[in-house]
């Protein structure tokens, strides 16, 4: 059965939509639209990931276009051992890495604070919920200062809200690595943002190694995404 013939019974016959292994089983299977809806259904997840591991819109932009086109043409390789938006996110997050390690030997670009205005393309850039913009700017920073793996770790399991276990799939590594990597990265933005807590006055605290704990998580809330719970 088609995308095409499930789409059109679930308005017919009350049938459920068709499920993301069903839409990678039609793709492979020559039809067209299977795909396209797949995209439709993850790609604002995609974009946030991609934005938040590489920091910039338009990198972030080509990092999604290649991942999916990689995606695209080898569905077939896709053996469900794990869920398909885990398989989506891998290849995303792979896209990202290599991109961020190609530019590795220039300084590190701050991420874009929307002050100025050109013809580039706007994507649905999650929103941030810190109502002081400049907090906002201060925290993507830090964020974007991260070592790589840190700074994807962080974006898929402090930002994004997976699992840990579902973090380590996307990143083909241990789930240990993932809360090390977490636990490392959330303790430099620590050192970081740690003026933040407490205002002007605690700016003298930056870098004292007893205002780190061990399993803190961001000093002020990181700019996210959509809540995954409602993605379930």
């Amino acid at each position: 059965m088609t995308f095409r013939e499930v789409s059109a019974g679930v308005a017919g016959a009350g049938e459920t939509a068709p499920t993301d292994a069903e839409l990678i089983r039609a793709h492979v299977d020559g039809d067209t639209g299977a795909f396209a809806e797949l995209v439709r259904r993850h790609r604002d997840r995609l974009w946030a990931v991609a934005l938040r591991t590489v920091g910039d819109r338009e990198e972030a932009a080509d990092a999604v276009q290649d991942a999916l086109l990689n995606a695209h043409r080898n569905a077939a390789r896709f053996r469900g051992d794990s869920a398909v938006t885990t398989w989506l996110h891998r290849i995303v997050v792979n896209a990202c890495l290599d991109r961020i390690r190609r530019r590795q030997a220039h300084p590190t670009v701050p991420l874009p604070d929307g002050s100025h205005s050109d013809d580039r393309p706007t994507g649905p850039e999650p929103a941030a919920p810190l109502p002081d913009q400049d907090t906002v700017l201060v925290v993507r920073d830090a964020l974007a200062a991260l070592p790589t793996e840190q700074r994807a770790a962080i974006v898929l399991v402090d930002v994004q809200g997976y699992p840990v276990a579902e973090a380590a799939e996307m990143l083909g590594v241990a789930e240990g690595t993932v809360k090390s990597r977490c636990a490392r990265g959330r303790a430099r933005m620590a050192i970081s943002l740690g003026y933040l807590r407490g205002g002007p006055g605690q700016a003298g605290n930056r870098g004292g190694r007893g205002s780190v704990p061990s399993e803190s998580a961001a000093v002020v809330p990181l700019p996210n995404g959509h809540d995954r719970r409602d993605q379930r």
